[in-house]
């Protein structure tokens, strides 16, 4: 979380109780805009992280054909997308602690599987889930073990650009 946001909150919070000459107790942490903020702040590392690992797999691959492209979705806080050879890799908010990840292939839904079969897209569906730690720290969780944000990006990646090839 951003140093200067709270402290910045705080400030403001004081500073208003001053001019009014009231104490409102219900002023300060307010656990659901630090979650759904939270939330948004950590897609943003998570497609920052991706477009510099995605940046690098195109330079390195050099050729046009087969390159990693990255797309906002509009009318959304922080989703996007990875695209590749009309395969998609879909990172988006469900709710304030929750995100998505999900495969597409060419509008349909695509699920890669080890032995070539395909499942429906919400068999497939990743979720990540933030925890409330000590402090109001939020803890990324899959399948309620913490996460790391480059380990997450290297397996979604390495993922995508192996099912996307074939």
């Amino acid at each position: 979380m951003d140093q200067l946001t709270w402290i910045k909150d705080l400030v403001r919070e004081e500073q208003q109780m001053e001019e009014s000459g009231m104490v409102d107790f219900s002023l300060g942490f307010d656990p659901d805009k630090h979650l759904f903020s939270e939330t948004i702040h950590y897609l943003d590392d998570v497609k920052s992280t991706m477009v510099q690992a995605a940046t690098s797999f195109n330079q390195m691959k050099g050729t046009n054909l087969g390159r990693v492209k990255i797309y906002g979705i509009s009318n959304t806080h922080a989703d996007f997308m990875l695209f590749r050879n009309g395969f998609k890799l879909i990172f988006s908010m469900k709710e304030p602690g929750v995100i998505s990840i999900r495969y597409q292939y060419a509008g349909a839904n695509f699920v890669p599987q080890q032995n070539g079969e395909e499942k429906s897209e919400m068999a497939q569906e990743d979720l990540l889930y933030a925890r409330w730690g000590p402090f109001g720290d939020l803890i990324w969780t899959y399948q309620e073990q913490a996460i790391k944000l480059d380990y997450l990006v290297r397996y979604y990646l390495s993922r995508f650009i192996r099912e996307s090839s074939k």
